[in-house]
């Protein structure tokens, strides 16, 4: 597995959508991009310095001509990937140190910092063109709806919210009840017609858009500890559809699916250290996946080597599982010789069945000031959750 070290804590990455090229932001506040070939040799691309506070969310334009990128010090920069220097500079951007930022259009940009507040941006303009204040707590992630144009936000406050950009009231036009824990990361799967939501607590929260945005239709348990990072596999996967990569403070990436749900394996381990971020090249239709975290590493891992052989277990007839349907296990599904599953802390799970009666637990702060995140390590506690013997049987 290629590993390139950054030598600081690494907050967010991005892949340039057509060339083999990466960018990081770092706790230094610096920018590093590099680029790779197809065996995953590394070289330095440039650096910069745009603070002497966190580098902690980036975003490239979808050309990959700009990469704009936000920090504590609550300015948003604009870097010209090409010349790799700063072209602009938005300085009191927002009033708090801005934690996420999206650029879903060529003309569209989204920030979202400490206290809530989400703005929306022209890049051709300076000032923001609309403010949203429905969320009290950090703006933890975006996901954009192409289809209808909206803008979805998950926060530290227990809720989601949707933005329709086209609207010109600085309201939304849907917000999700508390759901009694952080939420911290959004990803879409089943062609877009669900959204699992990561939260503090280890548990993945199901929306479903055609019962609407108030409340989740299911939650998945398993994670034993907070899922700080979710990502869609590339559509050339059969198995795309349902299937979506997780990124955890025990360090472990993983590879689950969801309705119904199993564990495929674990692809990466990031030792003790959590996981801030992953993400896919080539726009997300690409084959190496970046995640990157407290170790100061940023690691690539080959979806070809880990998950084509399963996805070409996935395309043989039924009959050849009907052992393992009949045991309650996934008889050919199997994982990947090379994937480790008894350090997941994942159990399987049936159908979707809209059950909301899991009980969650204390509500627990997720400290966001990098004071907290000098790299030390955690505890993966990858015992705290109770597996179904029958899942193991027939690895």
């Amino acid at each position: 597995m290629p590993v390139i070290p950054l030598g600081s804590q690494i907050f967010d990455l991005a892949f340039h959508p057509t060339s083999s090229i990466v960018y990081t932001g770092l706790l230094n506040g610096k920018v590093k991009a590099f680029t790779y070939d197809e065996q995953g040799t590394h070289s330095d691309a440039f650096t910069l310095r745009i603070s002497k506070r966190s580098c902690r969310s980036l975003a490239l334009s979808p050309d990959g001509s700009s990469l704009y990128a936000v920090g504590k010090n609550r300015t948003l920069h604009t870097i010209d990937t090409g010349a790799g220097t700063v072209s602009e500079t938005r300085q009191g951007a927002h009033d708090a140190p801005i934690n996420r930022v999206v650029c879903p259009t060529p003309h569209l940009l989204a920030t979202g910092d400490d206290d809530g507040m989400i703005k929306l941006w022209d890049p051709r303009k300076q000032d923001a063109i609309r403010t949203y204040t429905q969320h009290f707590d950090f703006i933890s992630d975006f996901l954009w709806l192409q289809d209808k144009k909206q803008l979805v936000a998950t926060s530290g406050d227990g809720t989601l919210s949707v933005m329709d950009v086209r609207s010109k009231k600085p309201e939304p036009i849907a917000h999700s009840e508390d759901q009694e824990d952080e939420l911290l990361s959004i990803v879409p799967f089943k062609g877009g017609t669900k959204v699992a939501v990561g939260t503090q607590l280890g548990m993945i929260s199901i929306f479903n858009r055609n019962k609407g945005w108030g409340d989740c239709v299911d939650r998945v348990p398993g994670h034993p500890h907070s899922i700080d990072a979710l990502c869609a596999l590339p559509s050339t996967y059969p198995s795309s559809q349902n299937t979506i990569l997780t990124g955890s403070s025990d360090g472990l990436l993983r590879v689950i699916e969801l309705l119904p749900t199993r564990l495929v394996g674990v692809i990466a381990d990031h030792g003790d250290f959590p996981i801030e971020r992953i993400a896919i090249d080539r726009a997300g239709e690409g084959r190496w996946v970046g995640s990157v975290g407290h170790d100061e590493v940023l690691r690539l891992t080959d979806l070809r080597e880990v998950l084509e052989d399963e996805d070409e277990r996935d395309t043989r007839p039924e009959d050849d599982n009907e052992e393992g349907d009949a045991s309650g296990d996934e008889g050919d599904d199997a994982v990947h010789p090379g994937l480790s599953l008894a350090k997941s802390g994942i159990a399987d799970r049936d159908e979707e069945s809209g059950d909301e009666s899991d009980v969650p637990k204390p509500r627990k702060r997720r400290k966001n000031d990098e004071k907290d995140l000098k790299g030390e390590p955690q505890k993966k506690g990858r015992n705290q959750v109770d597996v179904d013997p029958s899942f193991f049987s027939g690895l």
